[in-house]
């Protein structure tokens, strides 16, 4: 019987590692052919697709590493990323502990109003949010993707902080405010430090948003000093249409600051999502 139980259990456990090999498999081994791809000639990559490179074309990397460009896109969508995660986080952090903690009037109505903004992708804002950029002379400037991508993430930010905050014991801010402490103590030095899965979660969801978004910068975004990565990408493959090795290098480099920064933020966002899932 016991022997049973064991033979089930083994057998349900590599179904699962199966399992979880063949989809690992499905976003491991395209990266690996990109990253092989990227040391191949245009030659090479065109006869023979599967094969390793011959020779090794080091120069596809080392001629994109060397260019002032590279690196200056990946330094604008570092700056734009970061900028608007901080603005994010800093004005749904406050308006989720007003929805969370202050009974008024009007909190659900306005509560529903912020959701709502879920429902509105940012494309279908572009004509009026460029009307907008231009009249405040904000085109061809970083605060034209800043502040309309701290817009749009506004809305999912508040819902996931609230339900954090919702989370934490009125008794906690009660016993605060007996000790002294006021309104927005209690908040900058209990509320928040408690908060800091919730926080790091949404963290990372808006430097991903702004690090892939491509369609904002596109459109505001004209001087190529202040290109982002993935404008650079496109602009990139129409300069180089018909290198297609060299083209792929470029997209593979380009892949490496999300995939370290994911590296380093994973324990972080899984970590915020469970909080969020055992206590919500």
């Amino acid at each position: 019987m016991r022997a049973g139980t064991a033979g089930r259990g083994a057998a349900r456990s590599l179904s699962r590692h199966t399992l979880v090999w063949v989809l690992g498999s499905f976003v491991v081994v395209p990266l690996l052919y990109a990253v092989i791809s990227g040391f191949k000639t245009t030659g090479d990559l065109t006869a023979d697709p599967l094969g390793l490179p011959h020779p090794w074309k080091v120069s596809n990397y080392t001629g994109i590493l060397s260019s002032g460009d590279f690196w200056r896109q990946i330094a604008n969508s570092v700056l734009i990323a970061v900028a608007t995660t901080v603005i994010t986080v800093a004005v749904s952090a406050l308006a989720a502990f007003a929805f969370a903690r202050y009974a008024f009037r009007g909190r659900e109505f306005f509560f529903t109003l912020f959701a709502a903004g879920l429902m509105f992708p940012p494309a279908v804002a572009v004509l009026p949010l460029f009307v907008l950029l231009r009249s405040f002379g904000l085109l061809d400037n970083p605060l034209g993707i800043i502040l309309p991508q701290a817009a749009f993430a506004l809305p999912i930010t508040i819902i996931i902080l609230r339900s954090f905050f919702r989370t934490i014991p009125g008794e906690l801010e009660e016993a605060a405010i007996m000790d002294g402490c006021s309104r927005f103590g209690f908040f900058w030095r209990i509320l928040l430090p408690m908060a800091r899965p919730a926080l790091g979660t949404v963290s990372v969801l808006a430097i991903v948003t702004s690090w892939n978004n491509f369609f904002l910068p596109l459109l505001v975004l004209a001087d190529p000093k202040w290109q982002t990565i993935p404008v650079g990408i496109q602009q990139f493959q129409g300069q180089y249409s018909t290198n297609y090795a060299l083209v792929i290098a470029y997209i593979v480099l380009a892949m490496v600051p999300a995939i370290a920064f994911y590296a380093l933020a994973e324990r972080q966002l899984i970590g915020g999502l469970t909080a969020g899932a055992t206590k919500g």
